[in-house]
């Protein structure tokens, strides 16, 4: 067990000490706390900072209902770490600014959890790995610094798929992270501990990175809104990178108004959404595409949602891209996996981690080694040559970009509507072949599959929940706008969200 872990966990009776001795707004903690805090961990980001910023709660006072949440649920493992202590201390810091009239921000208040492979200045980032377990970068993250610029506090550093390379968040080194609505099933990965967070209501708003689907196969899993913004929308310095070309931060929440809250912060982009008629809105469904194969429960929960929306007045366009597939089996793997080893060995000499590749390799977990000895490093069986690189980079990849501009102008469409997924959530375990309506379907494809697009070619991407599994597990569609329209996707977002609702929390 980490360090950082065994710290988080003392701090942890630190501040359940402090909490019990703090009261706030009139209200006092004891009798009637654990309905009180359910009460505040219900509330989204924007209803939290409005309260916060009229003084109707106290910083403090919401503070403690969501520490208190981490602790009730911290079985999901959705923290590597957790510091109580800090935490009270800097909302403190908040109250005493508004009562000092100071200049509140746009996040004041709001405690944010981080994915572990963001830089922050007084948190350990580990990316999940164990080489990385006192790293203690010297700066945040700008786009962490934006959200302390706008008064958010950060709520810890949340678990992941080790190093980001993966989708289950299945973490061999820091304990596997789990589903709030079945803990015996994935997130989702590779930003699993900051969906299961937000999901399980330990935070409304939460900081995510997505390379290839690791923001919105999570969102997907766990029943989340999301937003993978266009590609650099967001600065994504000060992150563990993978690829420059694909690399991604953005949130998870559980409305798309607190999404747009954090694009208004961290692309200062503040001015108002759109409204939006959904009638003769114009979705495009590439069947021969995203909807082959797709589990029964996800085709008939698609199947409906897609019913309602054009029963509220969306026009859905029937089309094809039949080269779509081969354009992304020449790319997408082939750009990560060169890229990977340069870029990562580049941050551990930038950031002063104080290991290199190869030492930071020696101590990663089986999984990751087996990764990167098959398909990442010099002499892999799958090593990606110069050639093969540039010509994914150079060649296939502008052509994807062209397929995609020459879609949304022929077809007029506002986004394209698909299954985030072809399976809901698979159990904890298997990740190598799943039974699909009695088809033996690889993991990589029935998760990647139709993420893989998206990010791919820097799209913007929402993700929406369209509801639960007869098993009662999240089913997500996604929407992927042309590139640099993410206000008015989020706009549009706001409009399907009111006809496909949001899910019930889990039961945790």
């Amino acid at each position: 067990m980490s360090e950082p872990r065994d710290l988080s966990r003392r701090e942890f009776v630190a501040g359940a000490t402090a909490a019990v001795a703090v009261s706030a707004a009139g209200a006092s903690v004891g009798a009637g706390t654990d309905s009180l805090n359910a009460a505040l961990t219900d509330l989204g980001a924007l209803e939290a900072v409005g309260r916060m910023t009229r003084g109707e709660l106290s910083v403090e006072r919401y503070a403690e209902a969501l520490l208190a949440r981490c602790g009730a649920v911290k079985s999901l493992n959705a923290f590597i770490t957790l510091d109580p202590v800090r935490v009270l201390a800097d909302a403190r810091a908040r109250d005493r600014e508004r009562r000092e009239g100071k200049p509140l921000g746009a996040l004041f208040g709001l405690p944010i959890p981080v994915k572990d492979s963001v830089c922050t200045r007084d948190y350990p980032t580990t990316a999940g790995t164990p080489a990385l377990r006192h790293f203690r970068p010297k700066d945040d993250a700008p786009v962490v610094a934006s959200l302390r610029g706008a008064g958010a506090i950060v709520l810890g550093k949340t678990n992941l798929h080790e190093l980001s390379y993966g989708w289950t968040s299945n973490n061999l080194a820091f304990g596997a992270v789990h589903n709030p609505y079945d803990p015996a099933r994935i997130p989702g990965g590779s930003s699993g501990g900051t969906a299961a967070a937000i999901a399980a209501h330990m935070a409304p708003l939460g900081v995510a990175e997505d390379t290839e689907g690791s923001i919105r196969v999570p969102a997907a899993l766990c029943g989340l809104a999301a937003l993978r913004p266009s590609t650099r929308r967001y600065p994504t310095t000060g992150c563990v990178p993978i690829s420059a070309l694909f690399d991604q931060v953005g949130p998870h929440a559980r409305n798309v108004a607190d999404l747009a809250l954090f694009d208004a912060v961290v692309a200062k982009d503040p001015a108002p959404l759109a409204a939006i008629d959904l009638h003769g809105l114009r979705l495009g469904v590439v069947r021969d595409y995203w909807f082959k194969g797709l589990d029964s429960e996800v085709e008939r929960i698609t199947a409906s949602a897609l019913q309602r929306l054009t029963d509220a007045g969306v026009v859905l366009l029937e089309s094809t891209l039949p080269t779509l597939q081969a354009l992304i089996d020449q790319s997408t793997a082939q750009i990560q996996n060169h890229d990977v080893r340069l870029s990562l060995a580049r941050f551990l000499k930038e950031y002063h981690a104080g290991v290199t590749l190869e030492e930071l390799l020696a101590q990663a977990s089986p999984d990751i080694q087996s990764t990167f000895k098959s398909d990442i490093l010099p002499g892999a069986k799958n090593f990606v040559a110069e050639d093969v690189y540039a010509r994914a980079r150079d060649k296939i990849l502008p052509a994807l970009h062209s397929l995609f501009r020459d879609y949304f102008a022929r077809q007029k469409t506002d986004a394209i509507v698909f299954p985030a997924t072809m399976v809901p959530a698979p159990l904890i375990g298997d990740e190598d072949m799943l039974n699909v309506n009695g088809q033996q379907v690889s993991f990589t494809t029935a998760i990647s599959r139709n993420i893989d697009p998206g990010s791919t070619t820097g799209l913007p991407g929402l993700v929406l929940p369209a509801g639960l599994t007869a098993a009662g597990l999240p089913v997500a569609l996604e929407f992927d706008g042309p590139a640099g329209t993410d206000r008015r996707l989020l706009a549009i977002g706001v409009a399907l969200e009111s006809v496909l609702g949001q899910l019930p929390p889990p039961k945790v």
